[in-house]
Order: structure tokens, then C-alpha cells, then sequence
């Protein structure tokens, strides 16, 4: 992965180029940044530069031998630590390493649900095990088969857990020439040890120019439909990436019926809705109710006094316009909150059926009531 293949992210580039080039690599980094927006392209991009055998004035050759085996995951001092789905306990990052190539060489912009779905994930937590842990330590002790220097990429050490501060001990005195680069998503989540340990890398999220751009190169799509898709995904690649898919889903038609029908009370039509979406499949299921979830958003732009704020095509916007009309603020709240409680239990494996059913009981519920804060009871209009 080479600088020059990443979307936007100019000024995290100058400044990781600049560290390497004025010798001030930071023996733990972390590359802090919401998903999609390239942090973990970056930190591989960054150990790919500082591997280089040829290193140009702003990015590694792409040539060498070393590069070579970077742009293909295989390189012999780099090392992948992310979150899995343990079948049994001793098994490791290792153990799923061809499926984390495929995974990553495909769209190095990919999130949590994506990789999930490379897995037999079945109901199991995504994390970071203790046997992960000591895999690391075992790696990290040995010295460097060719390069300067080895390199621990960590995707993910929000699931780090306690077990987590086995590592200190590692990242606080590492071997000389070690790298351990974190990539992660909420600072709030990882372990204070393991933060205070390390120097910061903020990486921001895209703007919506650079994700158009993108979706135009890589899909092929038209510039408006691009740019439609950018300012929904919210300057995430992965979420324009799947919005992009439901182009011809029809999304908008079934999510639009689903609270006209709601609105006006249809109980037998709503029965009858939740027994179709039941056989979309679950990533349809998903990827419909995160459409639905970017709706309501804009819905709450309309009543903040921000239409002009709204872009989407022409029937959607007079949608979005209308329906707005019919609520308030806590309503349309509301209603985004069953949604990402229904994605919730989706990912998990949910009945859908009974799952639509009920959010579509809940629906009715907000549109004829007025919406209270939890714990109050709703109220006639």
C-alpha cells in the first residue's frame, strides 16, 4: 500500500513522510480515525515507506523487493493483530490470516461488519484474545528477518480488553527496531495503560468530494449519483461503499411505504411487510435499515431549519420534506432509535420477522403519541 493509493488524508501524509524522513519514528502510534476514513491504509502505507529499500521524496518505490511483499500482506517482518471470533481458545490472529488478506486487499477501507462477514462469526464477540496476546510477545522477541525493522499493525484495540496489559511491559520496552502501529476508531474505549503509552496520529474523516471521487474511479458510477452517496456515507468509504449497492434495491420505496403505512395505522399491511423483509437476507436487512437511519437524519436537518443542508435526488428530498411535516424533533428521534436498536439485534441474529413486526408496532406507537423521555407515558395528540 502506497501513500498515493489513499484517498485525501494530505496533511497525515506529509507529517508520517516528514517523521521517517527527519529520523523521529515513534516506536507506538496510533492512528486515531472513524472507519472508513483510510487510518488503517495509512499505518500500513506509513510501514510500507519506513521498510522501503528505494524510498522516494514522498512514498515508498513500489518496486522493490520489500514493497513487493508489503503489497501483498506478506512480508516477513510485518505483522496483523485484529479482532476475531474464537472457536476455541487457543486460536489466533494467525489463524485467520489468509481470510484478513483477502479481506483487507479488497477494500483496505473495511469496518467491523465487513470482516465479520469473512468469518463463521455464528453468535460469538469479536476480540482480542490472551493468546493473541502472548503470539505477540513471542513474534515481536525474535529478530528481524530482512528488514530494519518489525512492524505490528493492531486494528482494533477497542477489543483489547484487560488482557491488553500484557502488552505493556512489551510496548513501553520493546526490542530495538520494533513498531507497534494501533489503528482505531473510539479513543474512549481502549485501555488508559495502553493509551498513555503511545503517540497520537489523528486521522479525520473524509470529505465528501474525495469519497465521490472514489466511488466514481472504483464503481464506475455517474458523478451525481457519486456525490448523492458521498454526502449520505458521511465521509465513510465502507458505509458509501454499501450504499452504493442499494442502488438498485429500492430502498427507498419499501422504507417510505414502511411509515406511510405506519403513520396510518395498517397493522394487516405491516404484518404483511415483516414477513417479506424477513426473506431480504441479513446484510439486505442491514443495509436497509441503515438507509432508513441516513432518511430520519435528514428528516432532523428539515425540522433544525436546514433544508437548504439537504442533498438528495428530487423525490426523496420532497420525502424527506413531507414527512417532516407530520413530526417533531423527539419523534424522528425516536424512530432512529429503533432503527439502530433493530440493526443491533440484526447483526445478532434476530427473528426477523418478529423483529420488523415489532419496530413497526413501535413506529405506529411515535407517529400517533407524542414521544416523552424514557420512563413517561405517552400522551394523545
Amino acid at each position: 500500500m502506497q501513500f498515493s493509493e489513499i484517498v485525501g488524508q494530505q496533511q497525515v501524509k506529509q507529517h508520517l513522510i516528514k517523521s521517517v524522513r527527519e529520523s523521529r519514528i515513534s516506536h507506538a502510534q496510533l492512528f486515531l480515525g472513524p472507519e472508513g476514513s483510510g487510518s488503517l491504509a495509512l499505518a500500513l502505507a506509513y510501514a510500507q515507506y519506513i521498510s522501503c529499500e528505494k524510498r522516494q521524496q514522498d512514498d515508498s518505490c513500489g518496486e522493490c523487493s520489500s514493497c513487493r511483499k508489503y503489497a501483498k500482506l506478506i512480508h516477513p517482518d510485518l505483522h496483523f493483530s485484529y479482532p476475531f471470533f474464537a472457536k476455541h481458545k487457543e486460536d489466533t490472529a494467525l489463524s485467520f490470516i489468509e481470510e484478513w488478506r483477502r479481506s483487507f486487499l479488497s477494500n483496505p477501507y473495511l469496518g467491523l461488519d465487513e470482516w465479520r462477514n469473512q468469518l463463521d462469526a455464528e453468535n460469538k464477540q469479536a476480540n482480542i484474545n490472551i493468546a493473541e496476546c502472548h503470539q505477540i510477545i513471542k513474534k515481536l522477541s525474535l529478530k528481524a528477518f530482512e528488514g530494519e525493522y518489525k512492524v505490528l499493525i493492531m486494528w482494533l484495540p477497542e477489543y483489547l480488553d484487560k488482557v491488553g496489559n500484557t502488552l505493556l511491559k512489551l510496548i513501553e520496552e520493546p526490542p530495538q527496531k520494533t513498531l507497534f502501529l494501533l489503528v482505531a476508531q473510539n479513543q474512549d474505549q481502549i485501555l488508559n495503560t495502553i493509551l498513555s503509552r503511545t503517540q497520537l496520529v489523528k486521522v479525520h474523516r473524509l470529505h465528501d468530494n474525495e469519497v465521490a471521487e472514489y466511488l466514481v474511479k472504483k464503481l464506475h458510477i455517474s458523478e451525481d449519483q457519486a456525490l448523492r452517496t458521498a454526502y449520505l456515507s458521511e465521509g465513510n468509504i465502507q458505509s458509501a461503499l454499501n450504499l452504493s449497492k442499494e442502488e438498485g434495491n429500492n430502498n427507498f420505496g419499501l422504507f417510505s411505504d414502511w411509515l406511510r403505512m405506519c403513520f396510518t395505522n395498517r397493522g394487516l399491511l405491516a404484518i404483511e411487510f415483516s414477513e417479506n423483509t424477513s426473506r431480504m437476507g441479513r446484510e439486505n436487512q442491514k443495509n436497509f435499515l441503515r438507509y432508513g437511519i441516513k432518511i430520519m437524519r435528514e428528516v432532523l436537518i428539515v425540522l433544525a431549519g436546514a433544508e437548504a443542508l439537504v442533498n438528495l435526488p428530487a423525490n426523496e428530498k420532497e420525502f424527506v420534506i413531507n414527512f417532516s411535516r407530520i413530526l417533531n424533533s423527539a419523534k424522528a428521534e425516536a424512530i432512529i432509535n429503533e432503527l439502530e436498536k433493530a440493526h443491533y439485534h440484526i447483526e445478532r441474529n434476530a427473528n426477523p420477522k418478529i423483529l420488523f413486526l415489532d419496530v413497526s408496532l413501535q413506529f405506529i406507537k411515535i407517529l400517533k403519541y407524542n414521544t416523552l423521555p424514557k420512563g413517561t407515558q405517552y400522551i394523545l395528540n
